[in-house]
């Protein structure tokens, strides 16, 4: 599968200078496509395009965006079987999963982005004059391989819905849904320019869009060590920053709670995406006297896992995205080993159900401290840390005792104690017993999980400036 071309000003366009890519399967192990890496060049035209389009489609009205948005639902819910299995192919996400929840909350974003639009007063009367809401102009948008399209959706629909214009940087790794996004786009008619792709690496593409001159945000979700190079990049030119960095969320389970399901729901919750997933409840945090319950439960859920070529529907867990990244896994399993955790379930070398593929075996430690690696790292794996308190004051100081705080999860029976907990945990979200996803609700981290938000009016807001106009 060759993917050469990039999508800039309203066409498939050849890079500026050739330089290719290959794609690995990581079920494979085998590259099966082919994209080109982009340079500053591109990222330039792509923004010279982007701007000219802005001058006209940040003018456009509601009703016109409401048009192109509900064009882009209708050709990617056509489209959605197809765009899952590109994931399933190029970040290893089994295919149930890519299906139900990689592609279709994508899809969600774009429908709360046209709700949003839809009722939203970009003009209100306050004091003695108007504050209006206007396009913040041109946005660089940089998303990871983990959710690669989720991530994309929760950036491009809102932009598109408040008249922004925007340059795309998919991630290298897991960048084909993307593109194949790219023409679902193309296809809705959005106006030449407004919407860019150029796919390309973090040192090249990625800075060439923090550092560009002529963008006027950029939102970025990644590892925070480089959501700091991006701003650092990006203050040069004192544009907006919005980003959605690491997390090592904290998992309490109150002692009135049903241990057995809790832990059992808590160890699924972390193996979201094989591990891959920033807000993941890394930590469960179980009261000292529910040890032996909880190493129990958590050894029924790992039991429950099936392992396998992501395009059998049957697999319930797929590999992880590189070579690389089972590296770092396996590293910081060996790591838990040696600082002395006990080992639940799992462990380090690769699962006796496979004999190819980036998989990792699913792994539960238990009597983890909080100065262990593998309590303060993000690990981005299917590694869960048990954790024991004695007191509830000491379960929340545990939860907060980390550089990070992207979301925070809470089980008990006694709903106001739950919520009373949730008020002390330090992140931008809170899960209490087990609550579903909601796309309009704000997502987004307190520390060094990131700033601003994304999902519904707050993501919506993200992209738009703030006028005052007195004496009308």
């Amino acid at each position: 599968m060759e993917k050469l071309k990039f999508y800039i000003d309203g066409a498939w366009v050849d890079p500026a200078a050739p330089s290719t890519l290959g794609i690995v399967n990581p079920a494979t192990e085998e590259i099966f496509a082919q994209i080109s890496l982009g340079s500053r060049r591109d990222v330039d035209r792509a923004v010279k395009a982007a701007r000219r389009a802005f001058a006209t489609y940040s003018a456009t009205s509601v009703e016109e965006r409401l048009t192109w948005l509900q064009k882009i639902i209708e050709g990617f819910s056509a489209r959605l079987p197809e765009l899952a299995r590109m994931m399933t192919l190029e970040m290893g996400a089994p295919i149930t999963f890519a299906t139900e929840r990689q592609a279709t909350v994508a899809l969600f974003h774009f429908e709360e982005a046209a709700r949003v639009l839809a009722q939203y007063k970009f003009e209100e009367r306050m004091g003695s004059g108007i504050v209006r809401r206007e396009p913040i102009g041109v946005c660089g948008l940089i998303t990871p391989w983990n959710w690669p399209l989720n991530q994309v959706a929760s950036k491009v629909a809102p932009a598109l819905a408040t008249g922004c214009t925007v340059v795309l940087k998919p991630s290298e790794i897991a960048p084909l849904s993307a593109m194949l996004f790219a023409e679902i786009v193309d296809a809705a008619g959005v106006p030449a320019g407004v919407f860019n792709l150029v796919n390309g690496d973090g040192p090249t593409v990625g800075e060439a869009i923090a550092a560009h001159p002529a963008i006027d945000m950029v939102s970025f979700t990644g590892s925070t060590a480089a959501g700091v190079r991006v701003a650092k990049l990006a203050a040069d030119t004192v544009k907006r920053v919005a980003q959605e960095l690491g997390g090592k969320s904290a998992n309490i389970i109150l002692a009135d709670a049903d241990l057995k399901t809790a832990v059992i729901q808590g160890v699924h919750a972390c193996y979201t995406n094989a591990g891959q997933n920033c807000q993941s409840p890394t930590r469960m945090l179980i009261p000292r006297a529910q040890r032996e319950a909880a190493f129990a439960a958590a050894r029924e859920a790992v039991d429950a896992i099936r392992l396998g070529d992501p395009l059998d529907p049957a697999s319930n867990m797929g590999p992880l995205v590189s070579q690389a990244q089972v590296q770092k896994v396996q590293n910081l399993i060996q790591s838990g080993v040696d600082e002395g955790a006990t080992l639940v379930a799992g462990g380090t070398g690769r699962p006796a159900e496979v004999n190819r593929g980036y998989f990792v075996r699913p792994t539960v430690f238990g009597d983890v401290t909080p100065q262990m690696k593998i309590a303060r790292e993000e690990i981005f794996g299917p590694v869960l840390s048990i954790m024991s308190y004695d007191s509830e004051d000491e379960a929340i100081e545990i939860a907060n005792d980390t550089p990070f705080g992207l979301a925070g999860f809470v089980q008990s029976r006694n709903a106001d104690r739950a919520r009373s907990v949730a008020n002390r945990i330090r992140t931008g979200r809170v899960y209490l017993n087990g609550a579903p996803f909601d796309r309009s609700l704000p997502f987004g981290g307190y520390k060094q999980s990131g700033n601003g938000r994304e999902f519904g009016v707050f993501g919506f807001e993200e992209y738009l400036e703030v006028k005052a106009i007195l004496g009308n």
